[in-house]
């Protein structure tokens, strides 16, 4: 198996990665944002997040 960063070989130590370095800029990423999940928000979550705000404003 190749290093996701470099493509070198990995170490058992940091597996899937070849060095610490190579671990820490992944991590890097995922802090920083340049990796995402994907989603997408659907029509229906926005009408169920609306008629909840709708309720919470009602008194009670």
């Amino acid at each position: 198996m190749a290093c996701p960063m470099c493509e070198n070989d990995t170490d058992p130590k940091y597996r899937p990665f070849c060095s610490k370095r190579c671990a820490d800029l992944d991590l890097g990423k995922w802090l920083t944002g340049s990796y995402a999940i994907p989603f997408a928000v659907e029509e229906d979550d926005e009408d169920l997040a609306q008629a909840l705000e709708e309720e919470a404003r009602k008194p009670h």
